[in-house]
């Protein structure tokens, strides 16, 4: 078997895993169940809060993760094996488990004191948006870091001798030529934020209507044996975050098209 027909049968072979388990949600499929959890006031409730908390995770990911990541990218500095190390944590620890550490640092004398005097996370809508960020920091970091990095620094250094600081080098040069890198980091960090479940039922709990995200919506009902209504809201869920990627695809490519 040559290389190419080795890759395009390693291809299809995983898009068949995941084309399978999408097509096993129509045995039972209900349009009439679908609209009716679609519909109610529960699952409108649980849209908006998953697409607010994803929305703000996701924006305050990539404040830090640009930083983060142009540091990471760009400067040589003592510990930075230790740190590139440490940001690989959502990707080694399951989110339960991050949603675990979360719960035992808030029990610790100085996690008491911030929930007491600055702002409760614990089973708060507050601790959805924290369990989110942390979950998907690594992520952006690593995405926006992929992409400064297939930006040469000779640019930098060139904008810096027209006389340039390096902060309006960085954001007139290598901003917008890394743009749909990072652009499509922000889309992949609100994807894996709105599908996040582990450590947002951890920290914020199954409260219906309080901190019911759509991935808690589906587990509350696979627990009471909804299967119908389960399939419903990873429809929605599915619906959602593929609309959000096929959108953001379209507008990386018109954005492509448009420099040529």
């Amino acid at each position: 078997m040559r290389l190419k027909q080795f890759c395009l049968v390693a291809a299809f072979a995983t898009f068949l895993l995941y084309f399978v388990l999408t097509v096993s949600l129509a045995y039972f499929f209900s349009g009439a169940r679908f609209w009716e959890v679609l519909l109610s006031e529960r699952m409108i409730f649980s849209i908006q809060l998953s697409v607010f908390v994803a929305t703000v995770a996701m924006g305050l990911a990539m404040l830090l993760a640009i930083p983060t990541a142009y540091a990471l990218s760009r400067y040589d500095f003592f510990g930075k094996t230790l740190v590139d190390t440490v940001l690989e944590l959502p990707m080694i620890v399951s989110p339960a488990a991050i949603g675990a550490m979360l719960l035992i640092f808030f029990n610790t004398p100085l996690g008491e004191w911030i929930q007491n005097n600055i702002q409760q996370f614990v089973f708060t809508v507050y601790g959805i948006v924290l369990a989110q960020f942390i979950t998907v920091i690594g992520v952006a970091v690593r995405m926006v870091k992929a992409a400064l990095d297939e930006i040469s620094p000779r640019y930098e250094a060139v904008a810096r001798t027209l006389g340039a600081s390096s902060f309006t080098a960085f954001r007139t040069t290598t901003l917008p030529l890394c743009r749909h890198g990072i652009f499509a980091a922000a889309i992949l960090t609100w994807s894996k934020a709105i599908g996040e479940f582990g450590a947002t039922i951890t920290v914020a709990g199954t409260m219906a209507m309080r901190t019911e995200t759509l991935p808690v919506a589906v587990y509350m009902r696979l627990a009471i044996s909804d299967i119908e209504g389960a399939v419903a809201s990873i429809c929605v869920l599915l619906l959602i975050g593929f609309s959000v990627l096929y959108i953001a695809r379209l507008i990386v490519k018109r954005g492509t098209y448009a420099r040529y």
